[in-house]
């Protein structure tokens, strides 16, 4: 499911991502154009990155919205195989060890989760 965000932000209900899920998203970077991210809930906490993998700029998700490597420990680059820590977004193992995604910041305001780009 793919949402975009109309202000400075993206918003969705915390409870739409349960644990080892994930949203995909579009948000508008100041006054240009859209890009494409996305929000994982792993382990009950809440990380979002932008969805370009390090290694090739491609997205992450080869199929939509997936995100998860078949256990739900990492997070994996469907198109190479880098898998990344969810928390960090670091890539841990394939191609690009050491080389990060590009987070995003989360905030809970009530129930809602509101993502920006960081300050």
């Amino acid at each position: 499911m793919e949402r975009t965000g109309g202000g400075p932000g993206w918003r969705c209900a915390a409870a739409t991502v349960p644990p080892g899920q994930s949203a995909t998203f579009s948000l508008r970077r100041g006054k240009g154009q859209a890009v494409r991210c996305f929000v994982v809930n792993h382990e009950g906490r809440f990380y979002a990155y932008v969805n370009r993998c390090p290694h090739a700029g491609n997205a992450l998700d080869w199929w939509p919205n997936r995100y998860f490597t078949d256990d739900g420990r990492h997070l994996v680059c469907a198109v190479h195989g880098a898998v990344f820590k969810p928390e960090t977004g670091i890539c841990v193992e394939g191609p690009c060890p050491g080389a990060g995604l590009e987070r995003l910041a989360v905030e809970r305001e009530g129930d809602d989760l509101v993502i920006t780009w960081p300050s």
